[in-house]
């Protein structure tokens, strides 16, 4: 992987609430986030942070992760506590669309994405640790993460692939063949074939990753996909893995009791279908960290993070 260029926030916009953790944008250049007292919040001006205006589209009554907009302006929501919804920014209505899996109950939903023939997949993180001590799944290796299958009309998802090391952002490749999933537990992206010869089955996209990726956003079918990097490589961790079981869930109870601060590390890629890196944008003793999420509009850059109160604005690479 070519030597990173400089990531270098242009200014700092405060939305009012903490942990903007997925950032999209609309056709009319607004951002929508969620943020962890469970509103789902518009964001237009952020080009200057005088002028940005923050509005409440809805209130989920749990925590909002990933967010993807739907052709007739709804948005699907990624709940960690409730499911997989859609909202109605019209009115705000808020409908559950699926709360379960073979009687699981559905906890710790990530990243979403539809498809053009009305289903959408989408990812869980984990089936053993909840949102709150995220931290214990990167530990332990738990290898629970799913990416399900919600077809037009059902209330019942299907598990298209699991076994993945802490499953969190999804986006479809440009001609709707294939997802890519991101494992941050692996430093990895994962494919998964929709079509062809090779449906219903996954593979190695990009692998050795220079940190932890998070949520993947793709704003044009011809543009990348970009991925949020929410943390570099832990060394230590990765000697962890290699340890047995009981020592990953002993450090695990530890881990998620302990005093956690983000690094000031922090990182954005952009990949294409091939998997081939078309940039990759990195910055150190960062005062915005941990960012989850990365979207572009009007030829900015705009990062999330479940750690800040506010999104990050950043310029664009001029050369994709």
């Amino acid at each position: 992987m070519n030597r990173p260029t400089a990531l270098v926030p242009r200014h700092y916009v405060a939305i009012g609430g903490r942990g903007p953790e997925d950032v999209i944008a609309d056709a009319r250049g607004r951002v929508l986030t969620g943020v962890e007292d469970g509103r789902i919040l518009r964001l237009d001006g952020l080009a200057d942070p005088g002028e940005a205006r923050v509005e409440v589209l809805a209130e989920t009554g749990g925590r909002p992760l990933g967010l993807e907009l739907l052709p007739d302006a709804a948005v699907l929501v990624c709940d960690a506590e409730r499911g997989l919804l859609r909202v109605d920014p019209a009115d705000g209505t808020v409908r559950v669309l699926a709360d379960s899996v073979a009687g699981e109950p559905l906890r710790f939903c990530s990243n979403v994405v539809a498809l053009p023939d009305g289903s959408v997949c989408f990812t869980v993180s984990s089936r053993r640790h909840p949102l709150r001590h995220w931290i214990g799944d990167l530990v332990e290796h738990t290898a629970t993460g799913r990416l399900l299958r919600l077809a037009p009309g059902s209330a019942t998802p299907e598990v298209l692939l699991e076994g993945l090391q802490f499953a969190n952002g999804l986006a479809p490749s440009a001609d709707g063949s294939f997802l890519v999933v991101a494992e941050t537990g692996s430093y990895r992206l994962t494919r998964y074939w929709l079509t062809g010869p090779h449906a219903g089955r996954s593979e190695p996209f990009v692998e050795n990753l220079p940190g932890m990726p998070d949520n993947l956003w793709r704003g044009t079918p011809d543009g990348p996909i970009r991925v949020a990097l929410a943390g570099p490589r832990v060394p230590p961790l990765e000697l962890l893995h290699r340890a047995s079981p009981a020592v990953r869930r002993t450090a695990a109870r530890l881990a998620v009791h302990a005093p956690f601060r983000p690094t000031g590390t922090i990182g954005v890629l952009a990949v294409d279908d091939t998997g081939t890196v078309v940039h990759h944008l990195a910055r150190r003793r960062s005062r915005f960290r941990m960012v989850t999420s990365v979207c572009e509009t009007g030829g900015r850059l705009i990062l999330g993070s479940l750690w800040e109160r506010g999104v990050a604005v950043c310029e664009a690479p001029a050369v994709e």
